[in-house]
């Protein structure tokens, strides 16, 4: 290979074996140094850090760190060597050094100090951000994983597919982001939500096992575990495939992941599986942390003709901890959590040595009393957590409850990564407004029963719609597809679309299912998603190179903007702010 000019080496490279050689290193100043009249400098590149000696001071006059240099010398072992370095044996001596990228002297902040320093200053110079080792790390990691994702699923008979990212407004549930053309006027194209029609057909067409690391768009607002604007997801679709068949390939996939890239204690496949009804009356949620043993209960029928005030006529949701000797301070707190997340307040009663005690013990009449302690199973040392409210959201503040309290008691172990199935879930939900079916989920999922479901009530319907939960976080979504016509008609004829929306909305999906379409069943991890506990992050934007801000906005390249006059012209968009 014809020599490179820059360097001979990287700086993660030089060991003993190398003492003697005259190299070139090229990278960024990381530190300077003055240690008596020898000056020491390191030098960070993509590979890692190497120390350089200088012997003449005036080589260094103007130089600042993050100027990227060229270093000519000597290699020598260290007097002093340093074990936390992969070089730490040895130094350059340096007899020549070269600027190949000045630096201004004053940085936004210090790249050892990135990830304390304030969000959207990282993110506005993200290209400094990401010099910092341990985000570099992450977003090499970041590859790594998608290789061996890339790897996995060819192994197991899938062929990668690229769909198209100018696609049509899809009922995925989110807002699209839509897109002009000059082509026609008044017409728009809409980024995917999900490849999800495009995989489908390519069902239809005859090919068996499809994947692809597919772009994504929803034109919706941030939080922690998703960004704003544009994400990647593992996108899979098999035909002649049974859940089963998915579960089997994404718990290979899965596992493989995570024994491949950490250190964590994974439970075994095949994972637990639990009906969404389940998953409600024991968890309120669906999307259970298992590493958390605190089960949810119902106690409304114990309250039904109560004299407590702040129980009547509610929905009444307990958990029951071992949190007898927690002081006043720690059940205020709760009740704060509680209230933050704008919940009436926290009920609590605690068994101890002396009997009942705590914020609703004295207005508990003799039969409560018995029945609560007998229901709940409640003994000596036992901490009883209570929300009441309307249903559904009495419902959603005892799943955030049982989080904090599995938190705050200590019950969460962090080294475990507990994955469920949960399955069975609802086809249609009630439209708050109207009182009418809903689609609950994606609308090209089979009924469980086929064309007989809708023999029953629509809310009674069950769906083979899946999600995999990993930790608490939905990390997988995916369902058995309705291949069927006359199935799809009707399921969208329930929600209140006829058959000619079916026909104008989907034409491509609706007309291919005519011509022979197999049985197919797929699914769709959250990449960027995944790889938040794989990388030991709270935030998604930790896990990618160049994340929007909360906001949606790019600071580094200034979007959202406004287009030019001319642009808007030619698209025949007028503005209306």
């Amino acid at each position: 290979m014809k020599e490179n000019k820059y360097r001979t080496h990287n700086c993660g490279e030089l060991r003993m074996s190398d003492v003697g050689k005259e190299v070139r290193l090229s990278g960024w100043v990381n530190s300077i140094r003055k240690l008596g009249g020898i000056t020491f400098m390191t030098l960070r590149d993509h590979y890692g850090v190497t120390q350089v000696l200088f012997k003449d001071d005036a080589m260094l006059n103007g130089i600042v760190k993050e100027t990227v240099v060229m270093i000519e010398g000597k290699v020598n072992e260290r007097e002093s060597k340093n074990p936390k370095m992969e070089t730490g044996d040895i130094e350059i001596v340096a007899k020549n050094l070269t600027v190949l990228g000045k630096c201004k002297n004053v940085l936004p902040f210090e790249i050892s100090e990135a990830p304390q320093t304030k969000e959207e200053l990282r993110l506005k110079y993200r290209f400094l951000d990401l010099r910092n080792p341990e985000l570099h790390e992450r977003i090499v990691k970041r590859a790594k994983i998608l290789k061996y994702v890339r790897d996995t699923l060819t192994d197991l008979g899938f062929v990668e597919f690229q769909t198209p990212i100018l696609a049509n407004t899809s009922p995925e549930g989110a807002r699209d982001y839509i897109v002009p053309t000059i082509l026609a006027p008044g017409e728009f194209y809409a980024l995917p939500q999900s490849p999800q029609q495009f995989k489908q057909l390519l069902m239809t067409s005859g090919f068996d096992r499809y994947f692809q690391i597919a772009p994504c768009f929803r034109n919706e607002a941030a939080r922690a575990d998703r960004t704003p604007g544009e994400f990647y997801q593992i996108d899979m679709e098999m035909a002649f495939a049974t859940q089963d068949d998915v579960f089997e390939v994404c718990e290979t996939l899965a596992t493989g992941i995570f024994k491949t890239f950490t250190k964590l204690d994974i439970c075994s496949a095949p994972f637990k599986r639990i009906k969404w009804v389940d998953a409600i009356k024991d968890y309120c949620s669906d999307k259970p942390d298992l590493r958390n043993p605190l089960l949810v209960s119902d106690i409304t029928h114990i309250f039904k003709n109560t004299e407590i005030t702040f129980f009547k006529n509610k929905t009444l949701k307990a958990i029951k901890a071992s949190a007898a000797d927690k002081s006043r301070k720690f059940f205020d707190e709760i009740n704060n959590y509680i209230v933050a997340i704008e919940g009436k307040g926290l009920a609590w009663i605690k068994f101890t040595s002396e009997g009942l005690s705590g914020s609703f013990a004295k207005g508990l009449s003799e039969k409560e009393k018995e029945d609560l302690t007998k229901f709940m199973g409640l003994k000596e040392g036992d901490a009883l957590f209570v929300v009441a409210d309307e249903k559904d959201k009495a419902i959603s503040l005892a799943g955030a409850l049982r989080n904090e309290l599995g938190q705050r008691l200590g019950l969460v172990d962090k080294n475990k990564v507990e994955f469920c199935w949960i399955v069975d879930f609802p086809f249609y939900e009630k439209n708050e407004e109207t009182g009418k079916p809903d689609f609950a989920h994606n609308p090209f999922t089979m009924p469980q029963g086929e064309l007989k479901a809708f023999e029953k009530d629509p809310f009674d319907i069950v769906a083979y719609q899946f999600d995999l939960v990993c930790n608490g976080y939905e990390m997988l979504s995916g369902a058995i597809r309705n291949h069927d016509p006359e199935i799809m008609v009707k399921a969208f004829e329930i929600a209140g679309y006829p058959k000619e929306v079916v026909e104008s909305k989907f034409p491509a999906l609706y007309n291919a299912f005519q011509y022979g379409a197999p049985p197919h069943a797929g699914c769709a991890f959250g990449f960027d998603r995944m790889l938040m506990p794989i990388m030991d992050q709270e935030s998604i934007r930790e896990v990618i190179a160049f994340p929007l801000n909360k906001n949606g906005r790019d600071l580094l390249m200034g979007s959202p903007s406004v287009p030019f006059d001319h642009q808007l012209k030619e698209l025949h968009i007028k503005i209306d702010k």
